[in-house]
């Protein structure tokens, strides 16, 4: 809120000093210099013409620009300009009219003329006061503005590290989860199989070579997130019993390119650790597909009554943190749909991630 305050409070003070200068330059400048008594009726055309101006530079940036400009309707913008700049110029001509300022003016010059310079000496010299003003003023608006380009870049930096360590703690907590709940499936399986477990941990250290290794880097090639699914889906499959159906496509990549690391992953084992029942059928389709520069995983699993899904209730600690991930890499670049169909008993997630 107080970052807030002062960027408004920066932002009127720039507009302050931005149309003081421009009254000076463009009302009082030439004016001044003339030293001539000026009717009082001069100065009321001057003022209106600054309040027009000042309405006209705001209806032009805070309305015609977005609304017109930036739609893309430059035709109308510049005829409606056109017509603005017009009624002002018109506005001023009438007051003129109105106030007889031609004829005021004329015999004021006139008066210079004839009985020299009639207006008395000053002080100070008005070319002089104001160019100190000028100078004064773009000095203040330079600083101003190089403070808030080192004020911008400062923010930008936090912000960048925030975002970092915001994604390594993401990241570390989607690890562990994974092995915590693979160690106990190789732990169950040790109890029946043995020599199924000695592959079963041979894939899980060739998996951890992955996370521990390649995941360090912010980004890792598509085929090897492939792998390393296809080597965790091989490592479930050693546990799952002849009730379980499974339906399994993850294509080759056609073309190579570089995704989050362990982007997938929560949402195969959301499938595998709810999905599946020791005494009830099930089914577990798994589909990776990548169309040009979009990878579309599409996920679907038997729903259990006594087995919760929903990423807003909680559940699945990788499945929220994925999203997460999602929201800071890939912002307005995927789409996630989740859904339950409690009528066909199904859970189903889809991801579209196009790469950028």
């Amino acid at each position: 809120m107080k970052r807030l305050f002062s960027q408004t409070y920066g932002n009127i003070l720039a507009h302050l000093l931005m149309w003081c200068l421009l009254a000076i330059l463009l009302l009082l400048w030439q004016p001044l210099m003339w030293r001539i008594d000026i009717p009082v009726e001069f100065w009321y055309k001057q003022a209106l013409l600054f309040m027009l101006l000042l309405s006209l530079f705001y209806t032009n940036s805070e309305v015609l620009v977005p609304r017109l400009l930036n739609q893309n309707r430059v035709s109308l913008f510049i005829i409606v300009n056109l017509l603005l700049a017009l009624l002002v110029s018109f506005l001023i001509k009438q007051l003129e009219i109105t106030l007889n300022l031609r004829q005021l003016m004329t015999d004021a010059f006139r008066a210079a003329r004839e009985g020299g310079i009639s207006k008395r000496e000053e002080f100070v010299d008005y070319f002089s006061l104001l160019i100190a003003f000028i100078i004064l003023g773009v000095s203040t608006i330079t600083a101003t503005i190089r403070s808030w380009q080192s004020n911008r870049r400062a923010r930008e930096e936090l912000e960048k590290q925030k975002l970092e360590s915001e994604l390594s703690f993401l990241k570390a907590q989607i690890n562990p989860h994974f092995f915590f709940n693979t160690l106990n499936n190789i732990y169950a399986l040790t109890q029946l199989d043995s020599e199924k477990a000695g592959a079963a941990i041979h894939r899980l250290s060739r998996m951890m070579r992955y996370v521990l290794y390649d995941t360090l880097q912010d980004k890792v090639t598509l085929s090897q997130e492939v792998a390393f699914l296809n080597d965790y889906v091989d490592l479930m499959k050693l546990r799952l019993t002849n009730k379980v159906e499974l339906q399994i496509e993850l294509d080759s990549p056609k073309s190579e390119t570089t995704i989050a690391p362990m982007l997938f992953l929560p949402f195969v084992e959301n499938a595998f650790k709810h999905g599946t029942s020791a005494t009830d059928a099930s089914k577990i389709s798994i589909e990776l597909k990548q169309i040009n520069n979009e990878i579309h995983l599409s996920i679907t699993n038997t729903l259990f009554a006594d087995k919760k899904h929903s990423l807003e209730e909680g559940y699945g600690i990788g499945l929220i943190n994925t999203r997460r991930r999602l929201d800071i890499l890939y912002p307005g670049h995927y789409e996630l749909i989740i859904d339950e169909n409690a009528k066909e008993k199904t859970f189903s997630a889809y991801l579209k991630l196009v790469t950028i």
